[in-house]
């Protein structure tokens, strides 16, 4: 620890957050303080792959009138999420001697026939978007984040894959994102010669998040917002949405009202993770609040 922050793998995304909801537990445990109903602490697991854990929560009959995941958000409330869907694409070449190359296909030229086409279906996604994603650079991104080709230096490489994520729009359905995105890949193959009669493949592994939203019919957005308020004072925070998948459309599915409200953002993932120790504090208040007065 230094500066104020909690440093290393998780300390963000999500430690902190868990350590806010564990902290307002236990204050109404040491207190003796007895919320008017029952409250329920979800340590799950596989957030980051499709949220297995909250989902076999779910599968086992647990439900709530409300819950809070405390992802960081910097203490803004997150009411709604863009889903992400993991991507495999395999791109097929000809094998040859590296001294021969053009008796060869390159698959590592033919990828870069579909990469930018890639990037030009991002942007016509995040062209028109949903007023609670406009504070985002881009709403729905879509990204490759590994690259796999060759066996050998000197051998024309006759296989590329590349695995990615996807970025699904709010309230999109699943398949028509994958349509869309299938479609575009499809296109870019039909465009050239070797690709119309050797296509890239798409694979969907990995993990699949569908969209998600806080119900409007529910008061719990501003249930936390002013509570926050009240409890902090200054600016309130903001009601928006986030580019990334979470246990949100989970939970709403299951018709569980959810927003995320957490410690700590922008440092998730990153080689100095770090989260504030404030935030965990000032989020673990608004969380006991939040308990005692609306539970």
């Amino acid at each position: 620890m230094r500066d104020g922050h909690a440093y290393g793998r998780g300390a963000c995304d999500m430690k902190g957050g868990f350590v806010a909801a564990l902290s307002a537990f236990l204050a109404l445990h040491r207190t003796g303080t007895r919320p008017r109903g029952d409250l329920l602490l979800a340590a799950v697991v596989g957030e980051e792959d499709g949220g297995l854990g909250t989902y076999a929560t779910l599968a086992r009959g647990w439900r709530a009138g409300a819950c809070v995941i405390t992802e960081p958000t910097a203490q803004d409330v997150l009411a709604a999420n863009g889903g992400a869907l993991t991507f495999r694409l395999r791109v097929p070449g000809l094998a040859a001697h590296a001294c021969a190359r053009t008796s060869g296909v390159s698959a590592v030229e033919k990828f870069q026939l579909i990469f930018p086409v890639l990037r030009a279906l991002e942007a016509s996604r995040n062209r028109t978007v949903d007023p609670m994603m406009r504070r985002w650079d881009i709403a729905y991104p879509l990204e490759v984040g590994t690259v796999r080709s060759g066996d050998w230096a000197s051998t024309v490489p006759d296989l590329l894959i590349a695995e990615g994520r996807f970025g699904v729009a709010l309230d999109e359905p699943v398949a028509e994102a994958r349509a869309a995105f299938e479609s575009t890949v499809a296109e870019a193959c039909a465009a050239d010669p070797w690709l119309k009669e050797h296509p890239v493949t798409v694979e969907w592994w990995g993990g699949q998040f569908a969209s998600g939203r806080c119900p409007s019919g529910t008061d719990l957005v501003q249930r936390v917002v002013s509570t926050h308020a009240r409890v902090h004072g200054g600016p309130a925070p903001e009601v928006v949405g986030a580019p990334y998948g979470s246990d949100l459309r989970l939970l709403t599915a299951a018709g569980i009202p959810a927003v995320q409200y957490g410690p700590g953002v922008g440092y998730g993932h990153c080689p100095d993770e770090r989260v504030s120790l404030d935030q965990v504090h000032a989020c673990a208040e608004t969380l006991l609040h939040l308990a005692v007065n609306d539970s």
